[in-house]
């Protein structure tokens, strides 16, 4: 007989740095966002090194808590997802289509929708560094912000809700969504579209990025972009050693083990 699956609160609540369990109520919400958010990086190099992205509990203990690493939507919010059932949130997965190009994406980014007191939020914590830094009302209108960073929900057909960005005095899209069932065989087919097609920007482009508290960092490739207090610098990390340096050092991403595979996309 299979072992049911126990999520693993104490190991999540180490990796996340948080310092109690999180009540199922708003101000629960809000602190389990940030404390992943800004603790477990978004990162596309398993995608890079042409690895499956299996999605699968254990899996995405294993790889994002107890190794530790970062991931992208599908692991970082299907993370989210078993971590608020554990604490006793109301949630389910949702789909969105990504709107940063013309014509948007198919319903590649996964988000979680937690009901609240008959209220629903949406959480996500796998946008990258440039996502919400906030659980967000599903409500039009309804703004967040944080250490200069602004996010708004609006209404907007026929794509249902649209979350947006602003940049300057411009609000820009970033992903729209609706109340729409995502089955897991929904998942399925967005992740393996997302990590294997090479329309995907994630099989295009090595990313890792992760929010600080004035700002977030970003390696793209080999240039790293830090934004601090609306202020923008660029560099360029040298390959090999310096590069593995910067993804612990700044990312937190303990790649020790995988150095022999990960030369291959580390050394130019």
């Amino acid at each position: 007989m299979a072992t049911a699956f126990v999520f693993p609160v104490d190991e999540y609540i180490e990796r996340i740095r948080l310092s109690r369990w999180p009540r199922p109520n708003e101000a629960g919400l809000r602190a389990l966002h940030r404390a992943q958010f800004f603790t477990i990086p978004f990162e596309n190099l398993d995608i890079q090194l042409g690895r499956s992205i299996p999605l699968g509990p254990e899996m995405l203990i294993d790889k994002l808590i107890q190794r530790p690493r970062g991931g992208y939507c599908f692991e970082l919010n299907g993370l989210m997802g078993l971590a608020l059932e554990a604490f006793g949130f109301e949630c389910r997965p949702l789909l969105a289509r990504v709107h940063l190009e013309s014509p948007p994406s198919g319903r590649t980014h996964q988000v979680n929708l937690v009901n609240l007191d008959g209220r629903p939020w949406v959480m996500d914590v796998g946008f990258g560094g440039g996502g919400p830094r906030a659980p967000l009302r599903l409500e039009d209108g309804a703004v967040e912000e944080d250490a200069g960073f602004s996010y708004r929900i609006v209404s907007r057909e026929p794509w249902g809700f649209m979350m947006q960005t602003r940049e300057g005095g411009t609000w820009k899209d970033s992903y729209s969504l609706d109340m729409s069932l995502a089955t897991p065989a929904d998942i399925r087919v967005g992740n393996h579209f997302t990590s294997t097609s090479p329309d995907s920007p994630f099989t295009r482009a090595r990313i890792v990025s992760l929010p600080v508290s004035r700002g977030r960092i970003s390696l793209r490739d080999f240039t790293l972009t830090e934004i601090s207090d609306g202020v923008v610098s660029t560099s360029v990390v040298a390959p090999g050693i310096a590069y593995m340096r910067t993804l612990k050092d700044r990312f937190g991403l303990q790649l020790n083990a995988a150095y022999e595979d990960l030369k291959e996309i580390t050394c130019g």
